[in-house]
């Protein structure tokens, strides 16, 4: 089969100062993409900013022979995102792809965790996916084309100690894909989400060193660069690191139908069994197979 190949699209890719989203913008660049390289330059939690790591990547994809742009907006900013797409749009007059890979860290338990750091890395993960997907959405639907992948984590879909905030933000992401697969299904938009697990600056106090040695962010953008191409699937999460990969996928079980009698608190119990085996589990694209099983149910078939 023939390389999958960028040529003539472009791509802005959020948080691409270093980690993930550098090696997402470099792989971009190297496939023929035109790439703006957008990143504020925070520390790991959020603070401060510097154009200096989204220029430095830049640097190196000129370097390579590949076109590219820096913008030092953050996400979270209204302005700041709209100078993005509008400089985007000025320079190629195009968006096909959006990586959401921006991302920070303000890991504690919920008793020592203060409402600013819950709301901050909400702003970040949520609002920071949101407003450039937003931003980019018209776009991509008057051009009948579009590739989206956001950053999701186990943290959220399984849960880990002292990440109440980034787990939250991060399950938030996946109801966002799941209906804009939906909703751009007809234009040709494209949006999938990415689960990884790499040696970043916001993983490298989280692991021990021989175990982020062979978490190169290098594995994880084979899997990123596959979904924002023309024969990506859309609404996948795909979990990714040390160069395996696999899809995550949120089940139902067959479960019951309680009648009158047994419609009680105690009829539940009764029937834990039932509704959480596994037999004729079903992963569901959509809410309206889940909502046809369920009338299914309703009439007894």
């Amino acid at each position: 089969m023939s390389d999958i190949r960028f040529d003539g699209k472009v791509a802005i890719v959020t948080g691409a100062g270093g980690g993930l989203g550098r090696q997402h913008a470099l792989e971009l660049a190297r496939r023929g993409a035109k790439v703006v390289v957008n990143d504020l330059g925070g520390s790991v939690d959020g603070s401060g900013g510097s154009s200096e790591a989204a220029l430095k990547v830049v640097e190196e994809i000129k370097a390579f022979g590949g076109e590219a742009i820096a913008h030092g907006a953050s996400v979270t900013d209204d302005a700041g995102v709209a100078d993005l797409v509008k400089t985007t749009m000025e320079t190629w007059g195009q968006i096909d792809i959006l990586i959401a890979n921006a991302g920070i860290l303000r890991d504690r338990t919920l008793t020592k965790m203060e409402l600013a750091d819950f709301e901050a890395v909400m702003q970040v993960h949520v609002w920071g996916t949101f407003k450039p997907i937003k931003a980019v959405w018209d776009i991509m639907k008057a051009q009948n084309y579009g590739r989206i992948v956001v950053t999701t984590s186990s943290s959220g879909m399984y849960g880990n100690f002292g990440q109440s905030n980034y787990g939250a933000a991060k399950m938030a992401v996946l109801g966002l894909m799941n209906t804009l697969k939906l909703e751009g299904a007809k234009n040709n938009i494209k949006i999938n989400a990415i689960s990884p697990v790499a040696a970043t600056r916001m993983t490298e106090g989280l692991m021990p060193p021989e175990v982020l040695a062979k978490l190169a962010p290098e594995a994880v953008t084979p899997g990123v660069v596959y979904l924002v191409s023309e024969d990506a699937p859309t609404g996948a999460i795909l979990t990714a690191g040390a160069g395996a990969f696999a899809l995550s996928r949120i089940y139902e079980t067959e479960g019951v139908y309680l009648s009158d009698g047994d419609l009680s608190a105690e009829g539940i119990r009764d029937h834990w069994d039932q509704i959480t085996g596994e037999d004729g589990q079903k992963a569901y694209f959509n809410g309206g197979e889940q909502g046809q099983k369920f009338f299914r149910k309703m009439a007894g078939g």
